[in-house]
Order: structure tokens, then sequence, then C-alpha cells
């Protein structure tokens, strides 16, 4: 096959490796880092805000600059240029969370050098996540196969689903997706949570992710909240999550009196629509009823606050 492939998108990445796409995959977002050979390959974005801050500086910086109609991300046109791949993958979901098509398209527009296919995922539930990686299999010209990887995810899926409903206890949960302000998690995690025989609390499965205060968390008294933040992975969750615990109120929770508070890695697992949301699920599971399922990911997706 004569396939140059250029993902802009984490999860896209994940997709082509999956689809045993990886030989052919020429470049990479800034962000790309699973699986681990992806980080040789040439960038081709990058941010244009600083994300190192604490979670309440991230807000205000993304919020200053959407509002002044600025990009996050910056596409590296020269890069494009001399990759000149056939295809382009990237999203059309989320400005804050990825190069957007429009950046994309964008870049394009300059570099009329560049014949590609652009290929836009948009998942924003289960089903989108299969129907993105069969969007990217038929591009790819491996459909067939692609039939089979998303079988084999399926099967996962229904497997851990159909162990996670002998639990005797479905406890009542609050996902957390940013930390300051609050967010609730929304799009796949609920769906994920279901799965897991858990109640989801907040959020609504294929919408956006949803802002919410500290007083209808309180109200709502989960059983257990797991905190994972978009873009973070544990040891940032760890230090952020004072912006929660510190306020007035926090340790008369019943999850936070019951040691029911986890922290999981949402950079490489839950905020990624791509084939390790199996492995999400688990890790939920593995949360949830540790009578039922070993820690298999405890240190690497999950641990306890």
């Amino acid at each position: 096959m004569n396939l140059r492939i250029v993902s802009l998108l984490p999860s896209a990445t994940e997709i082509i490796h999956a689809l045993s796409l990886g030989p052919y995959q020429t470049g990479r977002s800034h962000e790309c880092d699973f699986p681990p050979c992806v980080k040789d390959l040439p960038v081709c974005t990058s941010s244009t805000f600083d994300s190192s801050g604490s979670s309440g500086q991230i807000d205000q910086l993304v919020k200053t600059q959407l509002a002044a109609a600025m990009s996050l991300y910056r596409v590296d046109c020269d890069m494009l240029r001399h990759l000149q791949p056939t295809h382009v993958l990237t999203q059309a979901l989320c400005n804050v969370c990825a190069v957007s098509l429009t950046d994309v398209e964008a870049a394009f527009a300059v570099e009329s050098g560049v014949q590609a296919r652009i290929v836009a995922l948009e998942a924003s539930k289960l089903d989108d996540i299969w129907a993105d990686m069969r969007r990217v299999a038929e591009a790819c010209g491996v459909a067939q196969a692609g039939e089979q990887v998303i079988e084999k995810l399926q099967t996962r899926v229904e497997e851990l689903e159909k162990r996670a409903s002998k639990a005797a206890w479905r406890p009542r949960v609050a996902a957390i997706e940013w930390l300051d302000p609050l967010m609730a998690a929304g799009n796949w995690v609920p769906e994920l949570l279901a799965k897991a025989g858990a109640e989801n609390l907040f959020g609504q499965a294929g919408e956006h992710s949803p802002w919410m205060k500290f007083d209808e968390l309180q109200a709502a008294d989960p059983d257990v909240i797991i905190a994972l933040p978009c873009g973070f992975d544990l040891a940032k969750t760890r230090l952020e999550m004072q912006a929660m615990t510190t306020l007035p109120g926090w340790a008369d929770l019943k999850a936070a009196e019951a040691g029911k508070v986890f922290l999981c890695d949402g950079n490489q697992f839950m905020n990624r629509p791509g084939p390790r949301l199996v492995e999400s699920l688990q890790i939920f599971a593995e949360i949830l009823h540790p009578d039922l399922f070993a820690p298999e990911f405890e240190g690497v997706g999950w641990e306890r606050y």
C-alpha cells in the first residue's frame, strides 16, 4: 500500500496502530505518545498556550484565547509539505482537546502542494468510536481487517460488562473531568460507568462534559468519586486534587469519609476515544468492584487518593 499517514490526534494514532497501519504512519501531533514507538516520528503540531500551570490557570488561558478567536494549536505547514501525506487524521469534536478540522483545513489552504485525504473523527459515544475506526479503516483500504478489530474490541467490552453485572453493589459515582473549575465527565464516560456497574450522577452519554458546582457534588453525595482530568497523568491529577479537596465540606462527603476517592490517568485512558477505552472500562470495573476484578491497572491507570 502506498500510504503515508499523519495523525494529529492521540486517539487516531492509537486507532492506526490497532488497525496494523503503524508502519505507514509518517507524522504525529505533539501529544501523540502511544504506542511509544510513535515518539520517534516527526511532530506536525504545537500548542499555542502553556499547559504546565494549574487547572485554574490552564482554564483561564484557554478561555482567553478562545474568546479572542485564537486557535489553541499550530499546524506545521512546512513539515506537512515535507512529509507529503496521503491521509491526515484529525478531529471535529473539541477545539480544546486537539488540533481542529478548521486548523488542518487552513494549513492545507496555505500549502497547496499537499494533496491528502483528510479524515475527521468526531466520537462522542461508544458507537461513534467504532464508526471512527471504520472510517479510518475504509479510508486506508483495510475495511475488512478493521471489522475484525472492532469485533474483538466489542467482545471484550461485552465480557467486562457481563462480569461487572454480577456485582452486588451498584455505587453512585461522580466522575470529574476537570478540577478547577469543576467539570463532570460526559461523552462516552457515562456509558463506560454504566457498563462497569455504576450509577453515573453527572454528565450525559453522547453529550459534552458539563460544568458543575461543588454544592451539586455535596447535594448528590456520591458513594465514589473518580477524578480523570483531561490531559493529566496520575501525578498531575494528584497534585491538582487540592483544588477540590480544600473546599469547605469536602471531608464530610460520603466518598471522602469512606476512602472511596480515586484518581485515573485520564490523558492515557478515559479522555482518548480510541481502542484503549476498553482498558478504561476495565479500570472503572477494578475501582468499583475489586471483588470481581483484579487490580491489573492499579498504579498505571488508576490509584487511590
